[in-house]
């Protein structure tokens, strides 16, 4: 959409992660550098937590993509509430290990002739395991059998789990003492600060190919890490959402009128990529505990509040068919432009 007319040659805010465009602040170069002693130690449990979207998932597929060691063979979990039985399935399936039954025994028999294999050609295996907290603990628990695999007193598989901060409660339960006693390291990853955003805005429009002058103002800058806490997913939805803006607007740079406008857009709508007030649960249990007297004024008002709220989403959506109708007429220009311009060239 927006990348030929601010001269980038792909799009710098995609949501899919991309160890390309990894930036590593203090907190992100730590949890790293934990990732990659826990490989040169080749055994016990690394442990990386973090709020939603801090970019746990990007510092796993950027270790994959810089590991460069043929002796690892590494394989990526992305979980859900799996039983211990479906987590064996799992394993055995992404690192593409045939299965000789279906009985627990049988696959963990499987699982360990594979491991034991990679070992004699001096090879190990590695396991990371993103989204852990969704795991329930004997699941986890079953992780921790897996690493009792052994051979000449080595570990056989080794495990990096990636999860939210949920996941730091689940492990420091008291039943989780022996899992605990196999974590080598931990790293809980924070949101970025306001020089950090500005750093890790200015990185991505570098990978992207941008050789201009500065897009964003300073001003513009701390609005984005007001507007975003600093979540490196939200920075991403909104730095996007600013460009297809300043594209549809014909904009060369951005101050805080621009970021203020994208940001009233965006917060009636369902993103959930800027932050938003959450109905305390103890007010939610007493509104739907008590009956809806429709005569009531307190009603009446009510209703007239959430018409108005209709009315400013309708309003919302109407300017963006608007705005999306504008781009689709500047992009039929600009084929024009082009197909004019090869036939200037063929004759």
């Amino acid at each position: 959409m927006y990348e030929s007319y601010y001269g980038f040659t792909e799009r710098p805010f995609q949501l899919s992660p991309d160890p390309r465009f990894f930036f590593a602040t203090s907190h992100h170069q730590r949890a790293l550098s934990y990732l990659q002693y826990g490989l040169d130690q080749g055994e016990g449990f690394i442990v990386i937590t973090g709020p939603i979207g801090t970019g746990k998932t990007t510092i796993a597929r950027n270790l994959l993509a810089t590991i460069g060691d043929e002796k690892i063979v590494a394989a990526q979990l992305v979980t859900t509430k799996l039983s211990p039985d479906e987590l064996l399935e799992l394993v055995a399936a992404e690192f593409k290990i045939p299965l000789k039954g279906n009985s627990k025994a049988e696959v963990l028999h499987s699982i360990e002739s594979f491991l034991i294999q990679l070992h004699k050609q001096g090879k190990r295996a590695l396991l990371i395991v993103d989204e852990a907290q969704n795991l329930p603990v004997e699941t986890i628990e079953e992780l921790r059998m897996l690493s009792n695999f052994q051979l000449d007193d080595k570990p056989l598989i080794q495990s990096f789990l990636l999860g939210q901060e949920e996941l730091k409660d689940i492990i420091q339960a008291p039943n989780m003492e022996q899992f605990r006693q196999r974590i080598i390291a931990s790293a809980h990853l924070k949101a970025l600060n306001g020089e950090e955003v500005k750093n890790y805005i200015n990185h991505r429009l570098q990978q992207a190919g941008y050789e201009k002058e500065a897009l964003f103002s300073d001003a513009a800058f701390e609005a984005i890490h007001e507007k975003t806490l600093g979540v490196p997913r939200k920075i991403n939805i909104f730095v996007d959402r600013l460009l297809l803006f300043g594209f549809l607007e014909e904009l060369t740079c951005f101050d805080l009128d621009a970021i203020n406008e994208v940001a009233l857009e965006m917060s009636g709508e369902l993103t959930g990529s800027l932050s938003s007030q959450v109905l305390p649960n103890n007010q939610a249990s007493t509104s739907q505990s008590q009956q809806v007297v429709v005569n009531s004024s307190e009603n009446v008002e009510n209703i007239k509040n959430v018409l108005r709220e209709v009315e400013e989403i309708l309003e919302s959506s109407i300017k963006q068919k608007i705005k999306m109708a504008r781009y689709v007429d500047k992009l039929l220009k600009q084929k024009n432009r082009q197909y004019a311009e090869e036939q200037m060239n063929h004759k």
